[in-house]
């Protein structure tokens, strides 16, 4: 049944692109990691094509330990979310600007005041993407030889945002009178408290700056273990996900909002966003060509170290022979779960071998990838849409700028045409354009 509403866009904001290969790609800025220039271009693109905002992942630690795979990998080599994403809230006007960032090796307090002072340097369109660490190596860089468990981590996130909640609600709306006649700047009356002690946090309070322009930041998440769900249902507004086919997409988007619905949520009010990597070709044959490109830039070890921490190292891929076929099942991870489900779906389905999985997610990870011509890339971005897998998408360009710029130039006419996309921003924050109500201060 089609959809009459329209479908929401985000950017996916890797260094040099989605596709593991993309740094060595002559169009990619070689030092895109740490170029701030080339990020306010991308964005500018984004922002000029009406983007409804960017996001950037972000794990605090080096992704590889291997050696022969750290000389090779491409991204470990970029700036801190928050950091980045306040600088370009300098450079752009209208676009959302979302970080990442972990509950499990940050404090309430910190991110509180970090986000709140993003959305104010933002007027308003900052963003907060919760994770839990779910990447072994960071457990070391802050004093632990292992991540704590899958589902401790979860709840130990989810005090987490209550205690932010708690604190981006510190002051009333109308608390800073700032009045030089009277000489009174705030209204005490209107300060409160947080005096919070949980199991995992004891936070007093208040927060040293005003109430976030958004009330708060606009809160995503990704996830789609049990815990990450219940999750998401409880707090995200903005969910990421991968749905590589229609099917897993409908199962998940239906699970979600049902959810979402039991705890008195109204299902615009959370909205899911399938990753998508685009290679876009004016012909079949051209995108397919675009993809062997990148394909042959992306050396085999950075393919199986890659594959080996997204499967959450469950096997050593190094060892197995890459043209038997991926087993049905494998032992359970406690990094990052929903992925390795995801991924083992997909060699199922397909029935790959290990060497066929291992480029699949070079290529895309556990994500939707199309490669096509401008018209069968929207075919599937509105079909999903219109059967209720989607309410937009989260776009990874496999390059940038030049995979931007194919799908700008190409996919968006076409979504635009079959009315499923808008030409502008219709509001003055990030809540404004993706159609979320600004939450309520708890004590007023």
């Amino acid at each position: 049944m089609q959809r009459n509403e329209q479908m929401k866009l985000g950017l996916f904001l890797a260094q040099a692109g989605f596709h593991e290969g993309a740094w060595r790609d002559p169009s990619v800025p070689a030092n895109g990691g740490v170029n701030v220039d080339h990020y306010a271009r991308v964005v500018g693109l984004a922002e000029d094509a009406a983007f409804h905002f960017a996001f950037i992942a972000d794990s605090p630690c080096v992704l590889e330990r291997d050696h022969d795979h750290i000389a090779r990998v491409g991204r470990n080599d970029g700036f801190e979310p928050i950091t980045l994403l306040s600088a370009l809230s300098s450079k752009t006007q209208n676009i959302g600007l979302v970080a990442t960032a972990t509950t499990t090796y940050n404090q309430p307090y910190h991110l509180a005041r970090m986000f709140a002072s993003l959305d104010h340097l933002s007027r308003g369109r900052a963003a907060w993407n919760i994770v839990t660490s779910g990447v072994k190596f960071e457990a070391a860089n802050f004093g632990d030889d292992e991540l704590p468990d899958h589902d401790a981590r979860y709840a130990k996130a989810s005090e987490f945002v209550e205690v932010v909640k708690g604190l981006w609600d510190s002051w009333e709306d109308d608390a800073f009178i700032r009045d030089k006649q009277s000489g009174i700047f705030a209204d005490p009356k209107k300060l409160h408290l947080l005096n919070h002690q949980g199991k995992y946090f004891s936070v007093r309070g208040p927060l040293n700056i005003a109430r976030p322009p958004q009330g708060y930041p606009v809160l995503v998440q990704a996830g789609a273990s049990d815990a990450g769900t219940d999750f998401a249902a409880k707090f995200a507004e903005v969910v990421f996900t991968s749905s590589p086919y229609l099917e897993l997409g409908k199962q998940f988007y239906s699970s979600l909002k049902e959810k979402a619905r039991a705890l008195g949520r109204e299902d615009g009010q959370v909205l899911v966003m399938p990753g998508i990597v685009p290679i876009v070709g004016r012909t079949k044959q051209e995108a397919s060509e675009k993809l062997q490109k990148l394909q042959s830039y992306t050396h085999i070890d950075v393919q199986i170290g890659l594959a080996n921490r997204l499967l959450g190292f469950v096997t050593d891929l190094r060892s197995v022979d890459l043209d038997s076929l991926v087993p049905e099942s494998l032992p359970q991870t406690n990094f990052t779960q929903t992925t390795q489900k995801t991924l083992l779906e997909i060699a199922v389905r397909q029935r790959f071998t290990w060497r066929e999985l291992i480029r699949r997610i070079s290529d895309s990870k556990s994500a939707l990838m199309v490669v096509g011509t401008p018209d069968e890339i929207a075919k599937v971005m509105v079909s999903m849409f219109d059967e209720r897998a989607a309410d937009g998408f989260n776009v990874m360009p496999a390059t940038f700028p030049a995979g931007l710029k194919d799908f700008i130039e190409l996919v968006l006419p076409e979504l635009r045409r079959l009315g499923k996309f808008r030409s502008g921003y219709s509001g003055q924050t990030l809540r404004d354009n993706l159609g979320l109500k600004r939450p309520f201060n708890q004590y007023s």
